[in-house]
């Protein structure tokens, strides 16, 4: 018997989850997705590293065998809109092992920089694959003729795992200019002509100024990107005073604290320059900073005005996104082992929910008991979302059953959680009997932040829909969904893989 048909071979059925309560499996694609879009390889409440590692694997290879055009697909849509990257990077190199053709069709979509091929050669040694062979290597070759020399600088970290030019001396890309030729050799570590290099040879020449004010001429003239520099020297204050201002968004953002520990904002053009470029609308829907990113700096930073700055960034980041339409019940799962990052991004996004629902909604918390969080269309997400802290069990029936005794009446409910009940009545039972009482036309929405599998509805219930991870693409889905777009699985399903 096949690997595929140990692993889903007795099809859908009912199970239990990590706790032990009623839950059930959902198809492979779904699983596939929730895998690549929640499971980060690192410890959560329930399973650890190791454990997470063993359910990839079987998952990667059972839709390898068994749907590896959907497996393709899903790789690009979960490092592209769901901005992961382990997961795919793993998902890549099994698929190149058995389908080179659809491996070599999406690995440019999913090796973006230089730190993916890192990883994704790092895996292949560690599932025994070596350099994993003419496919790989001619993709590798292809993608290092994208090299510049900002990648020079920041990737190639020789001895700390694979570096660019241990990839050019794995894949022998052949140069096609001069200056092409002379990076090649600078990445091999070899001499080479660094007037063809002048980036590279301003940071030569950064590693030995002694004097401040050389050294900022050298990062201006030679526009040497901050993490070249950071790992280079020690910078004063003068230095990240210049550094900010060469910083894309999301550097920004990550370095906030450390500027305001060099005292760059007591210059008020300084906090005034990183106020404006965080409440930036458009260069924020570029950016596409997660908003939990926001998050983590917001409890980093102490700077009043700064934390003014993020409370807006985070509002702004959702408004480029659609309104949910009809009235809306949205549940917030704030049990114990929602604690730490699924609750805070949790928080975030059941607020913004509440914004794009125009107010027509219900705002509830709930362990196992429910609770208005009495939301406010008015004050921040991010101050609101502070607010919310983990407490208790998980009775994911409790919110549904309070709809009820009041008669509620609502066209969809969302609910944030792990999933993991572990007392009271199962959510799909009192789901059941909402659509008998109140509403047999009601939408559900579980969006399951957590990479547990087993899921608390069955798959032949065609009015819920299952959408997995925290990128923005969870509010884009809930609302093309209410207006009849179907879930992720279709949306995968429909993209066109490059020839």
């Amino acid at each position: 018997m096949s690997h595929a048909k140990k692993l889903f071979g007795s099809g859908i059925a009912a199970t239990t989850n990590k706790e032990g309560f009623v839950a059930y499996n959902r198809s492979i694609e779904e699983e596939y997705l929730q895998l690549l879009l929640t499971n980060t390889f690192s410890n959560t409440f329930y399973a650890n590293s190791q454990e997470l590692l063993s359910e990839a694997q079987s998952i990667h290879q059972g839709m390898v065998e068994l749907n590896p055009e959907f497996m393709a697909k899903a790789l690009v849509f979960a490092r592209n809109e769901g901005f992961m990257r382990l997961q795919p990077l793993y998902g890549l190199a099994v698929l190149s092992g058995a389908w080179p053709d659809l491996f070599a069709s999406v690995f440019q979509q999913v090796v973006r920089i230089p730190s993916d091929l890192a990883d994704f050669l790092t895996i292949l040694r560690g599932m025994r694959r070596g350099q994993g062979g003419r496919a790989v290597k001619r993709q590798v070759a292809l993608f290092l003729g994208r090299t510049t020399e900002y990648w020079a600088m920041k990737y190639n970290g020789r001895g700390r795992g694979f570096s660019l030019g241990d990839a050019i001396a794995t894949a022998h890309p052949k140069p096609t200019t001069l200056r092409q030729q002379a990076l090649y050799r600078y990445l091999r570590g070899q001499e080479t002509n660094l007037a063809l290099l002048p980036q590279i040879k301003a940071l030569e020449n950064l590693k030995k100024a002694t004097d401040d004010n050389e050294r900022i001429r050298l990062i201006q003239e030679g526009k040497l990107p901050y993490e070249v520099v950071t790992s280079t020297i020690t910078p004063t204050r003068g230095i990240w005073q210049t550094l900010m201002k060469e910083m894309p968004a999301f550097a920004l953002l990550r370095h906030l604290n450390t500027l305001s520990r060099h005292d760059v904002f007591s210059r008020k053009k300084n906090l005034k320059y990183v106020q404006e470029r965080l409440t930036d609308a458009e260069a924020l829907r570029k950016a596409k900073i997660l908003p939990f990113r926001f998050a983590k700096a917001f409890a980093e930073v102490d700077h009043p005005d700064l934390r003014d700055t993020l409370r807006e960034a985070v509002d702004l980041s959702f408004d480029n996104l659609p309104d949910v339409p009809g009235r809306t019940a949205i549940f917030l799962d704030i049990s114990g082992s929602m604690t730490g990052e699924y609750l805070q991004t949790g928080s975030i996004f059941a607020l913004a929910l509440y914004k794009k629902t125009d107010g027509n909604s219900l705002f509830w918390l709930f362990d196992t008991l429910v609770e208005d969080a009495k939301p406010s269309r008015r004050d921040s997400i991010m101050s609101q979302a502070e607010r919310i802290h983990a407490r208790g069990g998980t009775d994911t029936g409790a919110p549904v059953r309070r709809l009820i005794e009041l008669g509620e009446k609502v066209d969809q409910i969302i609910m944030i959680t792990d999933e993991q009940q572990n007392t009271g009545s199962p959510f799909y039972r009192e789901l059941g009997e909402y659509r008998r009482k109140i509403n047999p036309q009601a939408k559900a929405f579980i969006v399951d932040i957590a990479p547990y599998q087993s899921s608390m509805v069955p798959p032949e219930d065609n009015n819920t829909f299952y959408i997995y991870g925290w990128s923005d693409t969870v509010l884009s889905f809930i609302a093309q969904s209410v207006q009849g777009y179907q879930g992720m699985v279709q949306h995968v399903e429909a993209t066109v893989l490059e020839d």
